[in-house]
């Protein structure tokens, strides 16, 4: 199956992305096959070819994920996004209230760290003391 659209120059494998992401080819064919990214252009070989915004994409989702969004909250995203312009509300809402959970995680961790750091000075002081 060829892409009925002409692929631009510059196109990179799918081992070429996985290269550039630390994602495997199996971890980019599920995404593709979950709809976290479109069907990418192939080449008239039939072999997957990324363009520069498949690129941009793949790098936002990989900023949802390390931000802790939820495949099936990526999912949801990605299909609103192909909706266009007419989501342009929901996806912004989507992405404040990640945001808003993103904020009390990183408070939470902060929360954590010190109570480590409090932790280790108090393991310090016992050390200091014998």
């Amino acid at each position: 199956m060829t892409s009925a659209t002409p692929l631009p120059a510059e196109t990179l494998s799918i081992t070429e992305v996985a290269g550039r992401t630390g994602l495997s080819p199996d971890t980019l064919r599920y995404y593709e096959k979950a709809g976290l990214i479109s069907p990418v252009g192939r080449s008239t070989s039939g072999r997957r070819r990324y363009a520069a915004a498949d690129m941009n994409w793949i790098d936002f989702l990989l900023r949802l994920r390390d931000t802790g969004m939820s495949i099936a909250d990526m999912q949801r995203f990605a299909e609103l996004r192909r909706n266009g312009a007419a989501t342009t509300a929901d996806r912004l809402a989507m992405l404040r209230e990640h945001r808003v959970r993103l904020h009390r995680r990183i408070h939470g961790l902060q929360v954590s760290g010190r109570a480590l750091d409090d932790k280790i000075d108090h393991y310090e002081r016992l050390l200091e003391d014998t």
